[in-house]
Parts: structure tokens; sequence; C-alpha cells
């Protein structure tokens, strides 16, 4: 048995990846791992097929300690601490209030956008863009504008991309009945229990809920590398920087949707919380796309428009970090309103050699499926999830911010309907929840105005 992302071969590979963004002087090391007979690069997958010998898996271990040991240089334009970062911030943009009524409907809204949007990315998960787009040419269904299906799908076409393996039978148009379980929406459930609990959580509260809700292997990249540092005794505040090289990958980001929702009208409070939550795993970047994504939650429970929920986002982000200027990407190419075949080779090309599950590569999609397609539901999350890269993620977090924006009686009921108002989950007291409770109990967080 292999499991994935914990190889010391393999997360040696990705942490020189890592340690040359981040200025860090890799040569010697990978000279070192080469002269052992290592590979480099970024592995086909999340565990690498050929497993290196005992020898060279303790090599791959020194050597990642090695690095993590390394000081990276000091960058004012991305700030570590809490301070720092927020002082980074700008004005976020004027946000009007809602009635109660209003905002029960978005928050209704942003918990059923965030289910279909990962639902329509799950079963092309990993598959990649080129593979999608055959896929859907193959069954009639270019553009996408639909769910997935397997039905008129060519063995040849099936054979050469096949579905993700733990979506096909639960997230294709004939075999949908229901959210099946998501990491995505898992993540989103842990927030509510936690801010239930308390406003006032911390980093170790995050930890704790991890080991005591989360089973290891429902967890991925930097949340499998933390949750093996915290069995190992590595205190949660510096778990995120031992031996995980996905430290700005994805994972944060798609786990502070909730703490927008808990904040309607006020991305620096849900941006506050976002980071408690995103340091327990992340660094930088990676902390940076979960304040992003807060931000633009807080924002699209009451905003009128795109523009205003992606400014608040943008407020609370370091301005002149690498994911401001991925955004910055994103939102040029929407603003210009370049064709979107175009505008995904040219976020393609601007982040080559980035993994599928990075946060910049992933931002980008989010903030340019966002501003090109405003608040067209339909549109928004299949702009972000024919983009390829991390689908379900990032149609999940498009069809949250969106669903907000319009409220939950303005979705498409082709969408919804298949939802049959619940999901399924391993976490204890939400397996079978309905959408409709989730709602009612992230309302409750929200005093009245």
């Amino acid at each position: 048995m292999r499991v994935t992302w914990v190889q010391p071969e393999d997360v040696l590979r990705h942490e020189l990846i890592q340690s040359a963004v981040e200025g860090r002087s890799v040569e010697q090391v990978a000279a070192r791992w080469t002269a052992a007979g290592g590979r480099l690069g970024l592995p086909e997958r999340g565990a690498s097929a050929e497993a290196a010998t005992p020898a060279q898996r303790r090599l791959a271990r020194k050597l990642v300690d090695e690095l993590d040991a390394m000081p990276i240089p000091d960058s004012d334009d991305e700030p570590t601490e809490f301070n720092a970062i927020r002082a980074s911030w700008s004005s976020p943009p004027a946000l009007p209030r809602v009635s109660r009524a209003a905002l029960a409907d978005r928050i209704r809204g942003a918990w059923l956008g965030r289910a279909v949007g990962c639902l329509l990315g799950k079963p092309v998960e990993g598959v990649g863009r080129a593979g999608i787009r055959e896929i859907l040419q193959a069954t009639g269904r270019w553009p996408l504008a639909d769910w997935f299906t397997a039905r008129g799908l060519p063995e040849t076409v099936a054979a050469r991309h096949p579905w993700n393996r733990a979506s096909r039978t639960t997230s294709l148009a004939e075999n949908i009945d229901g959210m099946p379980e998501d990491d995505d929406l898992n993540y989103t459930m842990l927030a509510l229990a936690l801010v239930e609990e308390s406003r006032a959580f911390t980093t170790d509260d995050v930890a704790d809920r991890w080991l005591k809700e989360l089973p290891g292997l429902r967890v991925f990249t930097a949340e499998r590398a933390v949750y093996r540092n915290l069995l190992d005794g590595i205190d949660p505040v510096d778990a995120a920087t031992v031996r995980n090289p996905y430290r700005e990958w994805i994972g944060a980001q798609i786990r502070t949707d909730l703490y927008g929702w808990a904040c309607p009208g006020d991305p620096r409070a849900a941006a506050e919380l976002a980071w408690r939550d995103a340091r327990l795993s992340h660094t930088r970047n990676g902390v940076y796309g979960a304040l992003f994504v807060a931000g633009m939650a807080a924002a699209a429970c009451v905003a009128s428009d795109v523009a205003s929920v992606i400014a608040a986002g943008l407020s609370v982000i370091p301005p002149r970090s690498r994911l401001a200027r991925s955004i910055g990407l994103g939102l040029d190419l929407a603003r210009r309103a370049v064709p979107y075949e175009d505008a995904i080779d040219q976020l393609y090309a601007a982040h080559d050699g980035l993994h599928w599950v990075h946060v910049l590569n992933n931002a980008a999609v989010v903030a340019y499926a966002l501003a090109a397609n405003g608040a067209d539901f339909s549109r928004s999350i299949c702009a972000a999830v024919a983009a390829g890269w991390d689908t379900d993620s990032n149609g999940a977090t498009v069809g949250g911010i969106v669903g907000a924006l319009i409220g939950g009686a303005a979705l498409p009921d082709t969408w919804t309907r298949p939802l049959k108002g619940r999901i399924a989950s391993s976490l204890r007291g939400f397996d079978g929840a309905t959408f409709d409770a989730l709602a009612a109990r992230t309302l409750a967080l929200v005093a009245p105005a």
C-alpha cells in the first residue's frame, strides 16, 4: 500500500520545487538526490508508480528536513504573521445591508451553489482540460452547460480519459442521488461546527477537530501532511512548515466560505477567522487564498454585483503577492473580454509548471470565471469546471459565491433538483443533513441587525 501525498521520495520532489519558488538554494540538495538515483520534477500522481529503496527513503526524509531548516528570504510583499498581513489590507468596498429574510435566502443559495459547483466538477477532477473537452464533444455537450454523462461516450474516449474513480458512481447525470460526500463540503460543515462552538476558536481548536472528526484518508495534500504532523506531536502552529511541500496549494482556499457567510458584509472579520484555520496547514499564498475566498463570501451575502465581491476579496490579501498577481491576470482577461479558450490558454501559460492543485492557477480561474460571467450561475460554474485543474474545488468556490449573490430562490432547478436537498458526510452529526437545516444553522450565527 502506498498512501498518497506522504511518500518521502515524492514529498522531496515537491519540496525541491516549493523551496526554489520561495528563494531557497536547492541545487546541492537536488544533486545529492539525483546522485542517489532519485528523480526530479512533479510526480505524476499523489504517489509515484515506482517506490524508492529503503536507503533512498531515508535520504529523502533527511533532505526534506534540511530544506525545511533553510531560512526563507523575507519578503515585505508576502508577509507571514497575521498583523503584517492585516497591515497590507486595503479599504473594502462599501457594502449594503440586507434584510434578515434576504440574508436567509442568500445563505441557502451559498450552500446549494457550493454543492452544485462541487458536484459538477467531481467526475472530471484530475482528468485535465483536454480530456474534459474531448468527453464533452464526444457526448454532444460542448461547451459545458449541464451535468456530465457517460451515456453515448465512446469506449475509446472513456479509456483515454477515465472518470475520477471516487466520484464516477455518484456524480454523473444518470446516477446523482443527493449530494455525495466531498472534502470541499466536509470542511464547510466542520467550519460551521467550529464557529457554533465559539467564534474565538483557535488554530489548536481546528487541529483538535480535524483529529476527532476527519478520517485520515479523507484529507489530501497539505491537510494530509499536517494530519501526519499532528499525530507526530508537532504543535499546530508549526505543523504547516514541517515536511509539507503543499503549503501553497489550494487546500486552505477550499475551507473558508463558511467564515464569510457567518460574517456577512464584513470581509475583514471573515478573513481573520479564515487565517486561524488556514495557518494550520498553509503559509503565505496558501493562506492568502483562504482570506480571498472568505472575504468574497462575506461580501457575496450582501452585495449586488460581482465586482464588489471580488474587490472585497482583494482587500484582505497582500496586494503585491503572487496570489494577487495571478488573480489580477484572471481579472484582466475578463475585463478585456478575451474569448474563453484564449483566456484559459493564457492562464495555463502563465502558470506553467505548477501542480493542478496549486493555489495560484486555481485562484486565477476562480477570479476569471466570476469576473467574466457576473451573476450568471450556470455560465460561471461551467467556466470554472471546463478550465480543468481542480475542477470540483473551483466549481464549489464559484458556485458558493454566485449562489450567495443571487440567492437560493434564483438558482436554476436543473442544478438543484438532483441534490434532493440533502448531503452525505462521514462527519459526526452531518450525514444526511439537509441544506435548509445547514442554512438555518449558519443564519443563527449572525446576530440580528
